[in-house]
């Protein structure tokens, strides 16, 4: 029953990613039947992570007041009502606002999924569990990109609409069915003004929310640029689809390794600091070799790098807020996916993916330094 339930909240908590790689392919045919330059096309990607910060504040207040599962439940609603409405609409600005409403649906599945993970456990274990998670995210853009391209190719943006509408329907059949409530009983009242001052005051969550946005801009920038790289370079589009599953060895890979190095005595933060120097590496070989489709080998680096990074910045994250869970991981989530939605429209205005990694790499080097160079000092006195 314990795997079953992990299953679950494995594919919930890959919903949302698989959902935003699986239409990053239909970008190009979205630009040619609206009429839209790249520039403004790319701007899907800020938007959908702009809506998703205010989603995941909306939900992760709702689970510590009305549970987890039916949080769970009215997200998926949305996301289902929001998509079946993209597929009808014929401007340019309609399919945007769809497009935000699925986002701030979509949003349920990372902070429901991440707050029923820490009602059940805590510290190494639950490390280890972000561990296992950080392979199954590392798989969702190898089957959103790849599946995404084929049905781009064969049925046009609508294509991929329709399956994410099927895909977010079995979802919420199977959490009606099977997604238990977690939440404590009686819930302890939360004050949500005063979450907030306390974790914008905490030096620590700010750096945990710079460097959850930093690998997440590495990362996704490249789902929102290089379609018009592949586009710009002469390559099939088609082959945006197939370096999906490409990447996704390199951040399983990482996911796994992260697993393997805590499991050998490795500590969070060295792991933190290693994934930082691996992913500007990465940048720097993107940078060089823009002007040629094996940009995408060193980009295995930054993907890598993010499976490594990001199950030690999560799952050490709130261990401050045990009793808040539900209101501080929405608080988190709305700092670093503003962070990253802005980040984003950034990368979008300069269409320079070598130096959006490099930037984000060399930001998150210096916060993983800052971050052990304190922890030294704590260990000292």
């Amino acid at each position: 029953m314990v795997h079953r339930s992990l299953l679950l909240l494995i594919i919930a908590l890959a919903f949302p990613q698989i959902a935003q790689s699986l239409y990053s392919p239909a970008l190009g045919d979205i630009g040619r039947q609206f009429n839209v330059g790249a520039q403004a096309a790319s701007q899907f990607m800020s938007v959908y992570f702009l809506a998703f910060a205010a989603g995941v504040v909306v939900w992760g207040r709702l689970c510590d007041r009305i549970g987890r599962r039916p949080t769970m439940l009215a997200g998926l609603a949305m996301y289902v009502v929001a998509t079946f409405s993209g597929l009808w609409v014929s401007s340019f600005s309609a399919l945007l606002l769809a497009q935000m409403l699925a986002a701030f649906g979509a949003a349920v599945g990372s902070v429901v999924t991440q707050t029923v993970l820490r009602d059940r456990f805590n510290g190494a274990e639950l490390a280890k569990v972000f561990s296992l998670m950080g392979i199954a995210l590392a798989a969702s853009p190898a089957i959103g990109l790849f599946s995404g391209a084929s049905l781009v190719q064969a049925l046009g943006y609508r294509g991929a609409l329709g399956a994410l509408l099927l895909l977010a329907m079995l979802l919420w059949l199977w959490c009606w069915c099977a997604l238990a409530e977690t939440r404590p009983a009686p819930p302890v009242p939360v004050g949500l003004l005063e979450t907030l001052t306390r974790m914008l005051r905490d030096l620590r969550i700010w750096r945990s929310a710079l460097l959850i946005a930093s690998f997440n801009i590495a990362l996704f920038s490249y789902y929102s640029l290089a379609p018009f790289m592949f586009e710009r370079l002469g390559a099939d589009p088609a082959w945006f689809g197939y370096s999906g599953v490409l990447l996704a060895l390199g951040s399983g890979s990482g996911a796994w390794l992260n697993k393997f190095l805590l499991s050998n005595g490795f500590k969070p933060s060295q792991l933190i600091r290693l994934a930082s120097g691996t992913a500007l590496l990465g940048g720097m070989g993107v940078w060089l070799l823009h002007n040629h489709v094996a940009f995408v080998l060193p980009m295995l680096l930054v993907v890598l790098a993010f499976g490594m990074a990001i199950p030690n910045i999560l799952g050490s994250a709130l261990a401050e807020y045990a009793d808040r869970l539900g209101t501080a991981g929405a608080l988190l989530g709305l700092m670093y996916y503003v962070l990253i939605g802005l980040g984003l429209i950034l990368a979008g205005w300069f269409q320079a993916l070598g130096a959006t990694l490099m930037m984000c790499a060399a930001v998150a080097w210096l916060l993983a330094i800052r971050a052990e160079a304190n922890s030294s000092r704590v260990r000292q006195h």
